[in-house]
């Protein structure tokens, strides 16, 4: 990418942040106030940025009306697909991918390899809040309201000896996750089961969804299953990155 390309979006991104000065995206980029604002006058003749008032820089009406076309032909699905694939091929075991959505949890992909478990979760379908890895990932990192909606339409039913039957015990189970980055079900709904899983990130560091592999206990017990943690965490670095996350404080990956 060119110097002057790579230039105009850091220039966009400060500016979609908050409205900012020449001189204030000069201090920040390191750079001539000079070349910022010949920078700044070519994007706001195209529309991708604006004068809130005068000498002041914020996001244009061209750039919001790109963003929202582009939102309205975002296929989240089809753009995790080739990595959950990739990871199913690698370790011959299920994978799961899974989003927020309103007060569910909905699957929408799932890789099943010949040989490895069949699950009983259908695309479009619901996952068990209380059990399963993927709600797990996704609710520890999801912001307040809408994990409180999700949580509130949950039932903590006792499907095996390993379920957690409380909504206090789960949300401890949560900060858990959240401190750990990633989350497991143990025979937590199918004795014969279990799985671990990690959440996606999006541009604005947002949980997305969560990616999950699952085995069965006799084949790969917890534990064994751990050692495809670094591929798991591979797979969702990369389909976050795809949607535009550049990384966050204090974390190595997604």
């Amino acid at each position: 990418m060119s110097s002057t390309v790579s230039r105009a979006i850091e220039i966009l991104e400060l500016c979609s942040a908050e409205p900012r000065t020449a001189a204030q995206i000069a201090a920040v980029l390191g750079v001539h106030r000079t070349t910022v604002l010949r920078t700044l006058l070519t994007l706001q003749d195209a529309g991708l940025v604006r004068q809130t008032e005068t000498g002041v820089f914020g996001t244009g009406f061209r750039l919001a009306a790109l963003a929202k076309s582009a939102m309205a032909h975002f296929d989240l699905r089809g753009i995790a697909h080739p990595h959950l694939k990739d990871l199913s091929d690698r370790i011959g075991v299920t994978v799961q991918f899974a989003v927020p959505d309103r007060d569910r949890i909905r699957y929408v992909d799932k890789i099943e390899p010949r040989d490895s478990i069949v699950l009983n979760t259908e695309i479009g379908g619901d996952a068990v809040v209380s059990t399963s890895g993927v709600a797990k990932a996704i609710l520890a990192h999801l912001s307040g309201e809408r994990r409180r909606s999700i949580l509130d339409r949950a039932t903590f039913e006792t499907f095996t000896e390993r379920s957690i039957t409380s909504r206090e015990a789960f949300e401890r189970e949560l900060t858990r996750v959240q401190e750990r980055g990633w989350s497991f079900d143990d025979g937590e709904y199918d004795e014969l089961s279990n799985c671990i899983a990690a959440p996606v990130r999006d541009h604005a560091d947002d949980v997305a969804g969560a990616v999950s592999i699952t085995a069965f206990r006799t084949r790969l017990d917890i534990d064994a299953l751990q050692q495809h943690l670094p591929a798991l965490l591979t797979t969702t670095e990369a389909i976050s990155r795809d949607l535009g996350w550049r990384g966050s404080a204090g974390s190595g990956s997604a």
